[in-house]
């Protein structure tokens, strides 16, 4: 590594994460940018369904208290902050993260960017009209199939309005659905001034990004290699990229917090979510992950250099999500002895019952955990002296009175099936709307971001 060093936090590596980590990476150690990352391609749907409701809704609402508390140190270290918890609503976070400064009495110290033009939902028919079939990339199909059930349409957004933002002087990024990687890509870019068409180092810089985007998936947590050597879980490391100007960069984490940051923990992260390892695609370029280059460089210190990369493609990957029916999932769990055969006979009852009852569904799926569920069946016949296993049984429909039906059928099962259930405390099984996900392409030059930070400046 060469010439100064950037150093970017990851703090929130999903929507749900753990809340203590973005204010132990703040208030640990010296770092320069916190990126926290919210987004799922379900995620969306969710707050879109949550904006429908209430329109002052649809962003990650956890990331606004977590603003509050570390805001007063942010401001007074002068570290910035890129997220996408803004969802479908990204206005609506930066307004309340503004609030929360003005509460705080820090005016005139926090600068909100606001960045939007990825939610195209409003613009779906005029686009179809226009010749964008936005067809499904698995089967080909048009998105007027299924138009009527969309629920969220969101084009994935690179690291240019991010970059735009931080020049433009603010010290928190609020966005909507920008990729994950966008989120380190950005600072990185904006701080050492790179060209956007200096692939190499745009492969790098998003390689970084994939690296921290899931949080302590990539310094400990969840590890499966050597997983028993891990300590300090309870107050885990979330980790750091260190980047030099070279496109080199290392990835570490604050001294004295569990975890571990190693060559297994970094390469386990990298192929999460791969795909094809020559083509990483992403909005702001294409990644190499066979030129990657890993080196342990102390303890908690990975070396990562050598990444190579490819033009961005004419194309933006546009996430969908569209109602698809009606699902209900149910659980009993039935004990020693002879568990298995009466989960099983359990199930032959149940499916019968259903059945008789004329219902029809898309789809029955039954599981046995503690035997099945997690490996599929196994090679020879389970332990008949299996102390307990837990009957899972789920339906899919496309109309809700089957699904409704089938949950009001699991309780008889407890004196009307085979003897010794349990586990049955949580009571009947509640029905969910099936949300789908459709994956589509559009030429990116229909996607215009938009970029704003005087005029949210508190």
């Amino acid at each position: 590594m060469t010439g100064r060093v950037v150093r970017i936090a990851a703090g929130q590596g999903f929507w749900g994460d753990w809340l203590e980590a973005p204010v132990r990476q703040v208030r640990g150690g010296p770092i320069d940018y916190l990126m926290m990352d919210y987004l799922a391609e379900v995620t969306m749907s969710i707050m879109q369904k949550q904006k429908s409701r209430d329109p002052k809704a649809g962003y990650a609402r956890d990331f606004v208290p977590l603003m509050e508390r570390i805001l007063p140190d942010v401001a007074r270290k002068g570290i910035r902050v890129t997220s996408n918890a803004g969802g479908v609503n990204p206005r609506g976070c930066a307004e309340a993260v503004l609030e929360v400064a003005r509460k705080l009495g820090l005016q005139g110290k926090v600068r909100v960017g606001l960045v939007t033009g990825d939610d195209i939902l409003g613009r779906l028919d005029e686009l179809i009209a226009r010749g964008h079939p936005l067809a499904d990339m698995e089967t080909g199909r048009p998105l007027a199939a299924i138009r009527d059930k969309v629920l969220s349409a969101n084009a994935y957004l690179g690291m240019a309005p991010i970059v735009e933002a931080l020049r433009g002087g603010a010290n928190v990024v609020v966005t909507g659905r920008v990729t994950d990687t966008g989120l380190t890509l950005g600072p990185i870019f904006h701080e050492f001034g790179w060209s956007p068409e200096d692939w190499d180092k745009v492969a790098a810089g998003t390689v970084a990004g994939h690296i921290i985007e899931c949080g302590a998936q990539a310094s400990g947590g969840n590890l499966l290699k050597g997983w028993r050597s891990v300590k300090g879980l309870a107050d885990p490391g979330f980790p750091i990229v260190e980047a030099s100007p070279d496109g080199s960069f290392v990835i570490t984490k604050h001294p004295g917090t569990g975890g571990v940051v190693s060559v297994p923990s970094v390469t386990e992260q990298l192929v999460y979510e791969m795909g094809d390892p020559h083509s990483y695609i992403t909005p702001d370029g294409v990644a190499d992950f066979t030129s990657i280059q890993l080196k342990q460089a102390g303890r908690d210190r990975v070396r990562v250099s050598g990444i190579r990369g490819g033009p961005r493609t004419p194309m933006l990957k546009v996430s969908i999500a569209y109602f698809y029916g009606y699902k209900a999932v149910g659980t009993l769990v039935y004990s020693w002895p002879e568990a298995y055969d009466k989960a099983r006979a359990a199930d032959k009852v149940l499916r019968q019952r259903l059945k008789d009852l004329g219902l029809e569904f898309e789809q029955i799926l039954t599981e046995y955990v503690g035997v099945n569920a997690t490996h599929g069946r196994l090679s020879g016949p389970p332990d008949p002296d299996l102390p307990e296993v837990q009957l899972r049984i789920g339906v899919r429909a496309r109309e809700r009175a089957p699904v409704e039906r089938f949950t009001r059928e699991i309780a008889p099962l407890v004196l009307t099936g085979p003897p010794s259930v349990t586990g049955f405390a949580g009571g009947r099984p509640a029905v969910e709307e099936v949300v789908a996900y459709w994956p589509a392409l559009i030429d990116r030059r229909q996607i215009e971001p938009e970029v704003r930070v005087e005029i949210l400046e508190a």
